[in-house]
């Protein structure tokens, strides 16, 4: 049977219910949501005078979860219009339209009767071949199944989720014993494709892969810093982006997950193992203690660490008061600073001989070792539990990854002789006379699978780029980029100088890549897989020459910069940017003149050069205001100075888009450039439109007289700046940088509707940046930015 998704349900419209529907309206699937119906009005609809018969009332759970999502943060919509596609409704009256949607998904309390009992209703009237699956984070999906007809058992499976749903990439698919193997193939594909997960198939074991070992790393953590001695803030000084995990480390991740859930996570193993691995699993009588007083974290405002005025307590386990948050400073913290690569550094940290080193073994050997006792048992391979440990708790290395980094041999050694027992698995790989779990092998990587290395397999539409590089090698590389032979006639500019900033060498590679592409390849795409596709130019190297006043030196790049646009924008054979993450500033320039952008879901776009103290220098101002012309409808008389008036507002106050939808709206995306849901596809999915584009017969785009508002248009642009200067929303300084802006787009001292060269525009764009760069003001902000991290109001 070939499954389509085209329409969903979700039963339940909590947190992660209404997450997951609008998860799928971002996707474009539409999606019933569906609640329990209310057993009292409450006092609005009491003063309306409506009955607990009315339909308002009676869907009113599921409409005030669906109207939550416009004001979460960070939002749950990648654009506000999704809403449109979500239908509130109750689970009395409204189940029967359950007969109509393709999968149905149920995310109700964690009650094994209470699902049961809505199965069973469930079954009544769906159609056969319809997929259900349960968000479930810990109960049994055999269990669930249990006593529905065989249509029902051999659809059903769980998904489970992780919150936010649109942010993270994780989405466990556990099969029960009756799920039938194309339902798994398909919700597989499904998951990846189309909903852009990262999918890992899970046995069906208490909370299945990545809440089963990452709870367990958090009680060990919890069990060590009070067996010796640490404070809260200690450690989560050390285990956060020290050790390649995410920013809020150990407590802080406790407080945004919230006390209560994580107890709610804990108890479910608890209650289903014995021994020692329960010992661990049972929460300490402190944490029991916050959870009574109500001290849940960052939904009660309080938790582990508390903010008082301006100052960040942390919590005394011991006394239950509020202490000021301490670190923790150590040798080995200096000593791995200076290794290179995150391997090198936990490797570091972890055999030094001082309280960081001493602190993170004791984490690091049990947790090691339970997640090779479990393998087999939560998952087939240890592919499935490092993903899943990357993807649902963010860390980079996955406990397998994470013990070759910091040697198999080196470390059994240590642990043997402090008495632990060897799991067999681990045993099993050292006796085979391997020393890692992950080895390549003609350039492909094999994983350790308890007796050989087998292939990790990969999604075709996932290009590694790291690994592409080592087996392809490049065409020319130089500090900042590199270009590479995609196949099939499609080569790739790669950029990998410091957070991807444009700086001379990248310029030089774009001339080199376009030259390179117009004699010998069918197209080209710009992308990369950074951490940011890029966050503008190399603010430091301009900082430099204007306060050495190397004007000459600066316009000669902000000219070398502006001609390598055009030659995106002019080039012969199709040009595809594939932004993703941060593309601010000359990242957004990069995009704007290819023929086309493919962009992922993720995608935070903006001209954002106002915040230090400039405007785009590199046709980013010409390129946005001729994208908002060409997304005018054909036939109706353009209103430039509507046009002109949208694009000085973009780019004067600096507009991020939170979305490449939301891109897309603010007009820097046009309706046929492309948006990919799954990151990982970015590279692959920029390539077919390439590929696409060249086979259509693409015809670079004329060279074209730009339409401008003249003086009339600077007239009216320097009012609305006037207006926004003395209503305190802008300083003097950034009505200087508007004056400027709104000359450049304009189009200087001519009529309005005046047609003028490109390079016109460019020309004035540049001598608007020159002329800012040399004030003493704007090399105050970009000072301020490169030091702080962040935007100076002078």
């Amino acid at each position: 049977m070939a499954y389509q998704i085209q329409k969903a349900a979700v039963l339940g419209s909590g947190v992660m219910g209404s997450g997951i529907a609008a998860h799928l309206a971002n996707i474009g699937i539409p999606v019933l949501l569906l609640d329990i119906v209310p057993r009292e009005l409450s006092k609005e609809e009491e003063a309306k005078g409506l009955s607990l018969e009315d339909k308002a009332v009676r869907n009113r759970i599921a409409t005030t979860s669906t109207q939550k999502l416009l004001k979460q943060k960070p939002a749950p919509l990648t654009a506000k219009k999704n809403l449109e596609l979500i239908t509130p409704g109750n689970l009395e009256d409204d189940l029967e339209k359950l007969k109509d949607v393709d999968w149905i998904i149920e995310v109700i309390v964690e009650n094994l009767d209470v699902k049961k009992s809505l199965y069973e209703k469930i079954d009544a009237v769906r159609k056969p071949g319809t997929i259900i699956s349960s968000n479930t984070s810990g109960i049994s999906i055999n269990a669930m199944a249990e006593g529905r007809s065989e249509d029902f058992q051999a659809h059903f499976l769980g998904t489970h989720f992780f919150n936010p749903p649109r942010y993270l990439k994780l989405l466990e698919v556990i099969p029960a014993n009756t799920t039938a193997p194309e339902v798994v193939e398909f919700m597989t594909g499904f998951g990846e494709d189309r909903l852009g997960k990262g999918v890992v198939i899970a046995k069906d074991t208490p909370n299945f892969i990545a809440n089963r070992i990452g709870t367990y790393g958090l009680l060990v953590t919890i069990r060590e810093m009070q067996n010796r001695g640490y404070s809260v803030g200690e450690v989560d000084s050390v285990t956060g982006p020290l050790i390649g995990r995410p920013k809020s480390a150990t407590f802080r991740t406790l407080d945004v997950v919230g006390l209560d859930t994580f107890m709610h996570v804990a108890k479910n193993v608890y209650d289903q193992t014995s021994g020692d691995e329960q010992k661990v699993f049972e929460a300490p009588g402190f944490m029991k203690k916050m959870v009574e007083n109500g001290w849940l974290g960052s939904k009660s405002g309080q938790g582990f660490f508390l903010k008082q005025d301006k100052e960040i307590l942390e919590l005394n386990p011991e006394t239950l008061e509020y202490q000021p948050a301490g670190k923790l400073k150590t040798p080995s913290q200096e000593m791995a600073q200076q290794q290179k690569g995150l391997s090198a550094k936990v490797k570091t940290l972890v055999y030094a001989n001082d309280r960081t080193g001493e602190l993170l073994w004791s984490i690091f050997s049990p947790v090691l070792r339970y997640s090779a006792q479990l393998t087999g048992e939560i998952a087939d391979d240890i592919v499935a539990i490092d993903n899943a440990m990357k993807w649902g708790f963010g860390w980079q290395q996955g406990p397998f990854e994470t013990w070759d980094a910091i040697g198999v041999g080196q470390s059994v050694e240590k642990m043997k002789q402090e008495g632990q027992d060897i799991p067999a698995f681990v045993q099993a790989l050292l006796d085979s006379g391997n020393e890692t779990f992950y080895k390549e092998v003609e350039g492909d990587l094999h994983f350790f699978n308890g007796s050989d290395y087998q292939p990790v397999p990969v999604n075709e539409k996932a290009i590694d780029l790291k690994r592409y590089k080592k087996k392809h090698g490049v065409i020319k590389s130089n500090a900042g980029a590199s270009l590479i032979d995609l196949g099939d006639g499609i080569a790739l500019l790669e950029f990998h100088s410091q957070s991807n900033s444009i700086g001379l060498d990248i310029i030089q590679m774009i001339n080199f890549a376009v030259d390179e592409v117009e004699k010998n390849f069918k197209g080209l795409v710009i992308g990369n897989q950074g951490k940011n596709f890029c966050v503008g130019a190399n603010l430091g190297m301009i900082l430099m020459e204007a306060q050495d006043d190397n004007i000459f030196e600066l316009d000669f790049t902000i000219k070398a910069f502006q001609n390598a646009m055009m030659k995106i924008k002019y080039c012969t054979k199709p040009v595809v940017a594939a932004p993703f993450g941060m593309s601010l500033g000359g990242g957004a320039e990069v995009a704007l003149p290819a023929a086309h952008i493919q962009a992922s879901m993720e995608t935070y776009m903006g001209l954002v050069e106002a915040g230090v103290g400039l405007i785009p220098g590199g046709g980013g101002n010409k390129e946005l205001y001729i994208k908002h012309l060409k997304g005018m409808p054909k036939g109706v008389l353009v209103d430039y100075q509507n046009v002109a008036s949208k694009v000085f507002e973009s780019i004067a106050m600096a507009k991020v888009s939170t979305s490449a939808e939301e891109a897309r709206e603010n007009n820097f995306l046009n309706f046929v450039d492309g948006i990919s849901v799954n990151s990982d596809h970015l590279i692959h999915d920029a390539k077919q439109a390439a590929l696409s584009l060249y086979e259509m017969g693409y015809q670079a785009p004329k060279r074209e007289k730009v339409p401008v508002t003249g003086e009339p248009g600077y007239a009216t642009l320097l009012l609305g700046a006037e207006g926004m200067h003395l209503s305190g929303y802008i300083s003097e300084y950034d009505l200087k940088i508007a004056k400027k802006l709104a000359f450049v787009l304009s189009g200087g001292k001519v009529p309005y509707g005046t047609l003028v060269d490109e390079q016109y525009l460019l020309d004035l764009e540049r001598e608007a940046f020159l002329s800012l760069v040399a004030q003493p003001k704007t090399q105050q902000r970009m000072q301020h930015m490169l030091v702080k991290g962040k935007p100076l109001r002078n």
